[in-house]
């Protein structure tokens, strides 16, 4: 197997192509795809600077190395890519990738990253800035994520999350077969428009959370500052704490130690479908204070 080392490269596809390589302690500099069309290739110790690194290739596997802020659009159309103990400066990363696996992997810049990817392991990875990130991916399991950034894993199937700590309005929409072990999760309207969600061991807060969500399941959640929770979603919830308000929930049961108010619309949902396990309920109400008592409302 052939080896680079300490080299600097320029130019477009400088190794476009090759395979069977190390490289090591080794930067590629201005000049579009370096290595692209490559299989087998082995980094480390790498600095790319430019767009495009990686692209249409096979059998990568890459540590200590940086991704700088130009090196955007980095890793698209891989198969099979191990990226470890590395930094991620460049955003619109790992794009219509399979088996992927990213350990102890930071992004300071995740917008658009992760899309269209499925196989993907994740540990002890951090994403800053991360909007959208791994949209439409599927086949994920992730253990050790932090993640700052809106409408993530938007689209996702197949996805299991353990000891994560999630800051994303909007996260989980539109998904299937979503599990989360033993995480935090805070921002508005998580988990809208998606089947099979279970939450286990979570701490949730959020506004309007958990609704429009066909078989919830939550077992041993803790709720803070959680409101209007599981409008119109068929849900069999756990709650080890109170839930500040909960809205027109369509069938199923939730049990929690308080409920601030109960908010039940019987022209919208049927009473009968729902069962609540909570003595104490400080208000029950029979629509939401936003709706008039006119009729021209």
């Amino acid at each position: 197997m052939k080896e680079i080392k300490n080299q600097i490269f320029t130019g477009e596809r400088i190794l476009y192509g090759l395979k069977d390589l190390i490289i090591t302690d080794t930067v590629f500099d201005n000049g579009e795809s370096p290595l692209k069309e490559c299989s087998d290739i082995t980094l480390n110790r790498v600095m790319f600077r430019w767009k495009y690194p990686i692209w249409y290739s096979k059998n990568i596997t890459v540590a200590h190395s940086t991704w700088f802020e130009m090196a955007r659009a980095g890793v698209w159309y891989i198969n099979d890519i191990i990226v470890k103990d590395s930094l991620i400066e460049a955003p619109k990363n790992f794009r219509k990738c399979s088996s992927v696996c990213l350990e102890n992997v930071s992004f300071s810049n995740a917008a658009e990253t992760l899309w269209h990817c499925k196989d993907v392991k994740l540990k002890n990875v951090t994403v800053n800035n991360g909007d959208y990130f791994a949209m439409d991916s599927e086949n994920i399991t992730v253990d050790g994520l932090t993640l700052f950034g809106n409408y993530s894993f938007d689209g996702c199937r197949n996805v299991e999350i353990r000891n994560s700590r999630l800051l994303s309005r909007d996260a989980f929409w539109n998904c299937e077969n979503v599990t989360v072990y033993d995480s935090f999760i805070s921002g508005e309207y998580l988990g809208w428009n998606s089947k099979k969600l279970t939450l286990i061991n979570c701490t949730v807060q959020s506004l309007q959370g958990m609704c429009y969500i066909d078989e919830l399941v939550m077992k041993n959640c803790l709720l803070i500052d959680t409101t209007l929770a599981f409008e119109f979603s068929s849900v069999n919830a756990d709650i080890s704490s109170g839930i500040t308000s909960v809205l027109n929930p369509k069938k199923g049961e939730i049990k929690a130690e308080h409920i601030g108010e109960l908010i039940i619309e019987k022209e919208r949902i049927d009473p009968e479908k729902v069962k609540i396990i909570c003595s104490d309920i400080d208000k029950r109400s029979a629509r939401p204070d936003w709706i008039k008592e006119n009729t021209n409302v």
